[in-house]
């Protein structure tokens, strides 16, 4: 899966606007990162890549490329 494919995944995950986000964007300037995101998320990682994610992944998650860079795993 290409670098552009995980970045639709997630945006769709977040449900924001396609091509909003980018591998630099600070999850704190997106609005719809939040708590049920952030299930979302958790949900999608172990469906599409096996990776269980845990509290201390979120808190060391600071822009969109930490979450890829964790796809990638």
């Amino acid at each position: 899966m290409t670098t552009e494919e995980k970045l639709a995944l997630l945006e769709e995950t977040l449900e924001t606007d396609e091509g909003v986000l980018n591998l630099e964007t600070s999850l704190d300037d997106v609005e719809e990162y939040d708590s049920m995101s952030k299930l979302g998320i958790i949900v999608m990682m172990e469906d599409e890549f096996g990776v269980k994610l845990t509290g201390d992944h979120f808190k060391s998650f600071k822009t969109v490329g930490d979450i890829i860079a964790m796809m990638n795993k």
